[in-house]
């Protein structure tokens, strides 16, 4: 039988890729070489080229340079999230930071610069911690132009216009309440303008420019529960859609009169285009979720970052004229040897009437399967049918135990209402849907509901811990990977740029300390009695170790059996490989030691 890291992925990608202003490569940031750096590789297909070898740091996000020849990206310390931005030739050249001065969060559009490659737009908080402002930097004079957002707002910029003359940038105040600006950059002094005011508030997350500058793409939900493509004219603010679906559109690009987009269809994502106005026709991908793309005009290629449930995520390409094509290989050895298991798209009923979407994944082998309740973070984020952690299902799944993930609320891809369900709710209504989950999978078929395990990252540990903690269920395991237990610390301890959304969507700490101790794990802690499996980063910005090392203690002192692993050496999550691999390692070593006889 095949062991977890036989089910490893070659490589793993960060959620960003650029396609060269020639249509002839793809730079993207993967972790082959051990930690996530900058690789290209041909649209024609050929090896990839590893470009930068960096010491600690993770490369996040990439875009080229007009002229393609040149790369910028950001990257971060040991998943501090401290962005510092750098530049670099084709071919691993000349790699140099662009500016200096203090850590902070540099936030890189996909597309930076401007027509003339001589001006770059990003955002950062380098003036105020708690504050994210615009700034357009001149590479020719080193100078730079900054522009302030109002109160509650965190810039994002998004890309200039075609002529020069204005910066598109997104406006949020939470991931639900999202305006678009405009920056008239003929003007120094000039205010940015918000242009999706008069459309009242909700999401308006801006995209790119038609071609003559007169106005712009973007992603709406103002006609409905799902978000629409729409196109906003400058002259007159008037507000069109353009491709409206029962499902959210979610990725959206732009070229030569291309207009590409996404369509997450209960999870799978589903592509789309036209030219100048008129549908083409893409050929079909797999059955996944695509999480980045970049379009050439035509649509030939359109580069895309896509996974699924029985692949990795992998670099690929897709053209009406030559289909679709992978340009990276990152399947594991197991993967030759076993047939993957795809989910089952299943629904249970939960309070008020409502239905909870869940993907379900059960073993070949026949008999009764203990079951992995696992929880997606976000919580504004959705369980979608890709290679999850790094193959830990797959191998989960070949040692014989069942995965149930739900689409609790709060998550995102079925509807606006569904998602704010969340808001200022954490430990509330999530763990009721998550309470409905245990009792679903007590009764499926084939499943054996006195060995049940919870496991979840970020959001997904805290909701585990707060499954072990606060539902009447005899718990078989839990683990929880970066998961805070403590909501007002994690609301103290979130980027100071978050402080307006966090208050909006998780509470704040100061005001609503005594509900945010309610919803807290650590507050029920005397009632963990599972084995758990605690994750935690040294360098966290988010969850701070202090939380973890506290509710370990607690445990043990009651004599709970938990095992504690801390990375030294990461963050939030991981970005290094050897780090990563050990830590599913040890979950699944876990997992099956409480789950599978002997």
């Amino acid at each position: 039988m095949p062991d977890y890291l036989d089910f490893v992925p070659r490589q793993c990608f960060q959620p960003t890729l650029a396609l060269s202003p020639d249509a002839g490569t793809v730079a993207y940031s993967s972790n082959a070489g051990g930690r996530f750096d900058l690789w290209t590789v041909p649209v024609a297909g050929g090896p990839p080229r590893r470009l930068t070898r960096l010491t600690g740091r993770a490369v996040r996000r990439v875009a080229w340079a007009p002229d393609g020849k040149s790369l910028v990206f950001t990257a971060d310390l040991d998943g501090d999230e401290q962005y510092r931005m750098y530049r670099i030739g084709p071919e691993g050249e000349d790699l140099a930071e662009i500016g200096s001065g203090a850590d902070c969060q540099r936030v890189l559009p996909a597309l930076p610069f401007d027509s003339t490659g001589r001006y770059l737009a990003y955002a950062a908080n380098d003036r105020d911690p708690t504050v994210q402002d615009l700034l357009v930097r001149d590479l020719a004079e080193g100078t730079e132009r900054r522009v302030t957002p109002p109160p509650g707002v965190a810039f994002e910029a998004e890309r200039f216009s075609p002529d020069g003359r204005w910066l598109l940038a997104a406006g949020y105040r939470s991931n639900t309440d999202v305006a678009v600006y405009l920056v008239d950059l003929r003007d120094p002094a000039a205010d940015p303008v918000c242009v999706t005011a008069g459309h009242g508030e909700g999401l308006f997350r801006p995209g790119p420019w038609l071609a003559d500058s007169s106005g712009f793409y973007l992603l709406t939900n103002v006609w409905g529960e799902f978000t629409a493509v729409a196109r906003l004219g400058l002259a007159d603010g008037s507000l069109d859609p353009v491709a409206r679906h029962d499902w959210d559109a979610e990725l959206l690009d732009a070229a030569g009169g291309t207009l590409v987009w996404s369509v997450n269809e209960d999870g799978r994502s589903v592509l789309h285009a036209a030219h100048d106005g008129a549908p083409l026709p893409l050929p079909g991908v797999p059955a996944g979720v695509v999480t980045a793309l970049a379009a050439a005009p035509g649509a030939d290629p359109v580069a895309l970052l896509i996974g699924t449930a029985g692949r990795p995520a992998e670099i690929a390409v897709v053209s009406p004229s030559a289909g679709f094509r992978y340009l990276t290989d990152a399947r594991p050895a197991a993967l030759r040897v076993v047939e993957p298991v795809e989910p089952e798209r299943v629904t249970y009923p939960a309070s008020g009437g409502r239905w909870i979407h869940a993907l379900s994944y059960r073993p070949r082998r026949p008999g009764r399967h203990p079951v992995v309740l696992s929880i997606h973070g976000g919580p504004e984020a959705q369980e979608r049918p890709g290679y999850v952690r790094s193959g830990l299902y797959q191998h989960l799944l070949d040692q014989g135990i069942a995965v149930f993930a739900p689409n609790i609320a709060g998550s995102t891809g079925y509807g606006i209402a569904h998602q704010k369900l969340i808001h200022r709710n954490w430990g509330g209504i999530d763990l009721d849907d998550l309470d409905h989950a245990a009792r679903h999978l007590r009764a499926a078929p084939g499943i054996d509901g006195d060995r049940m395990a919870v496991m979840g990252g970020s959001y997904g540990g805290f909701a585990a811990l707060s499954c072990l903690a606060r539902l009447p269920y005899k718990w078989a395991a839990g683990v929880s990977m970066c998961g805070p237990s403590n909501l007002v610390a994690l609301a103290r301890a979130c980027p100071p740029t978050w402080k307006q959304v966090v208050a909006a969507v998780l509470g704040d700490p100061e005001t609503d300390a005594e509900h945010l101790a309610c919803r807290s794990p650590i507050t029920y802690a005397d009632t963990i009695t599972a084995p758990l499996l605690v994750l935690q980063g040294a360098r966290d910005p988010r969850v701070p170790r202090a939380e973890s090392d506290r509710l370990v203690a607690h445990l043990r002192r009651r004599g709970v059996d938990v095992r504690y692993e801390v990375f030294d050496d990461e963050g939030h999550g991981f970005t290094s490989r050897e780090n990563e691999l050990r830590a599913y390692a040890e979950i699944a070593r876990f997992l099956a030691g409480h789950l599978l006889p002997g």
